[in-house]
């Protein structure tokens, strides 16, 4: 499995030392946040997206995704929204990311309301989508914060070319368990958002093993299904992404004091949720009555 971070967690860090941290620290791939106060967002030009695109490349590093903030649920006109969209996909296609990353943004509408609306819009785009080889993904977040929310909008879609992104602190601050998370989304899965916080009250972030979150849980999950995604004729690893919501609480620890041990962490749950894997196939191959 590959891993990533978020540069959630690096506000407004140049792109060389992004690309210098990710090399340095043993990271596959970097989630860029799409917001006019980063350097990359869709109001960059031709050039400078060329150029971010040929240091990810000779860095032998991936764009993991285009992480944006259309809000699909979001109450008013279509035409914003659907702009938004394009132009987000637009940018994944010259940086050459998979995905772009979207928001519900429901609000306090009715669900079903809010459901259609996401899905009208995500449909409209997913043509578009699919001709430019990149993925739109739905986060599991505010007001479809479980994996049971957001495949009500997925199902209705119905197109390749959407699926999902599963942040697991909103499935978990949803009170849903990890097992029935990834069962719902896997279908439609991209990649994964892992982080930790200290309680549901307190979520500020904390290093990776740090706080509550059932990180060996839903890695396991990811390991026993064998994660890839099936949609973007993927290699056969997914993706992991750290997500440190830096910007968010300035008072949190620096991020890249914390990457080597989060890679860590991150390597070690994987490596025993794989051998939980070879010991389940290895019983599973014995005969009735047949002992180790």
């Amino acid at each position: 499995m590959k891993l990533a971070f978020s540069t959630l967690g690096v506000p407004g860090l140049p792109i060389p030392d992004v690309v210098e941290l990710a090399v340095d620290h043993g990271y596959q791939g970097v989630e860029l946040r799409a917001h006019p106060e980063e350097p990359v967002h869709v109001g960059i030009g031709a050039a400078e997206r060329a150029d971010v695109a040929a240091r990810f490349r000779a860095a032998g590093l991936t764009v993991l995704a285009v992480a944006g903030y259309a809000r699909v649920a979001e109450a008013g006109d279509d035409g914003p929204v659907l702009d938004a969209l394009r132009q987000h996909l637009a940018l994944a296609r010259d940086l050459g990311a998979p995905y772009v990353r979207v928001f519900p943004g429901g609000g306090d509408q009715d669900p079903a309301e809010a459901d259609a609306t996401a899905a009208r819009r995500l449909a409209a785009v997913a043509p578009y989508a699919h001709d430019l080889g990149v993925r739109l993904l739905l986060e599991t977040h505010d007001s479809h914060r479980t994996a049971a929310d957001a495949c009500r909008v997925l199902g209705l879609v119905g197109h390749l070319s959407v699926g999902a992104v599963w942040d697991v602190l909103h499935t978990w601050l949803g009170g849903e368990d990890p097992v029935a998370s990834h069962a719902a989304l896997a279908p439609h899965l991209g990649y994964v958002q892992v982080k930790d916080v200290a309680s549901a009250e307190d979520t500020s972030p904390l290093p990776l093993g740090r706080g509550t979150l059932p990180l060996a849980a839903i890695l396991t999950a990811l390991v026993r299904a064998n994660f890839a995604d099936a949609a973007q004729d993927a290699p056969a690893e997914g993706w992991v992404s750290w997500e440190y919501e830096k910007r968010w609480h300035p008072e949190a620890a620096e991020l890249p004091t914390l990457l080597d041990a989060g890679r860590d962490h991150l390597r070690g749950l994987l490596a025993a949720a794989a051998g939980t894997r070879s010991v389940t196939r290895e019983s599973q191959r014995r005969e009735p009555g047949q002992h180790p």
